[in-house]
């Protein structure tokens, strides 16, 4: 006989987040980049030893795995869902002041743009994301509120996967103009992973509006990586937009980067 879970055990799950140095680990890991356990060290402003325990104990929650190459480990978050919590959290939490010059340019700059774990985020991914409804490759449709509020597939043929913000009963659905338009781009939709929901979204922590997420909003960022549009900043998860890339956003999908950064 098998027993039903009714009940989940969120204050485990909490407490190993719950740590400072823990959540800085985790938040530096929320690039989508694996990273050494000195690196996170370093991030949280402890010692290496006291890193590994803190690690030790998201492995446990099962919040991060490791990946062996030679002697060498490297954390990585441990599926997307840890990073889409993160990024849930930071919307309730509190803000930090920064306390010196270089926090401050740095969170400056994470507001401007930066990556939730493998797609754009921040005032750039909330542009991009209403650029796309704009041009309709998009279309955003609102549900009854008892309907979920996250779709994937295309507006002749939605699908509908488990919500993610039931809160917001919009959905997002890819019309047959924006399979087109995202073809040309080089976005080969046939090819997107089918373990993910295709068309998703992130309620922005520092926007408070939908940015793109999802193996589309994957694939379209790894195009702009591919086009030089976006290069990694110096600081984690900050990502710099370069010259050809607001070209390239304003000519090719219409966003306003002036006015968005």
């Amino acid at each position: 006989m098998t027993t039903a879970r009714t009940e989940t055990d969120v204050a485990h799950v909490a407490a190993a987040i719950g740590d400072p140095s823990r959540a800085k680990a985790l938040l530096a890991l929320a690039g989508g980049t694996a990273l050494p356990a000195s690196a996170l060290a370093a991030e949280a402003g402890v010692s290496n030893s006291t890193m590994s325990s803190h690690l030790a104990r998201l492995r446990e929650a099962k919040l991060v795995t490791v990946e062996l190459d030679g002697r060498h480990r490297y954390y990585r978050l441990a599926t997307t869902d840890v990073s889409r919590a993160l990024e849930q959290l930071a919307r309730i939490a509190r803000p930090l002041p920064p306390r010196s010059l270089s926090a401050d340019t740095r969170a400056r700059a994470l507001l401007r743009a930066r990556l939730c774990y493998d797609h754009l985020a921040g005032r750039l991914g909330v542009a991009v994301m209403d650029a796309l409804q704009a041009r309709g490759i998009l279309l955003a449709e609102t549900t009854e509120p008892t309907d979920l509020s996250e779709r994937t597939g295309t507006a002749e043929s939605p699908e509908r996967p488990p919500t993610s913000d039931a809160a917001t009963n919009t959905v997002y659905l890819l019309t047959s103009q924006g399979r087109q338009e995202l073809g040309s781009f080089g976005v080969d939709l046939d090819r997107l992973p089918r373990r993910r929901a295709s068309v998703r979204y992130c309620i922005d922590w520092s926007e408070q509006r939908p940015h793109l997420a999802g193996a589309l909003g994957t694939a379209l960022a790894a195009r702009m990586f591919a086009l030089n549009w976006l290069r990694r900043g110096k600081y984690r998860r900050v990502l710099h937009l370069t010259d050809i890339g607001r070209e390239g956003l304003e000519s090719t999908f219409g966003v306003p980067v002036a006015q968005a950064l």
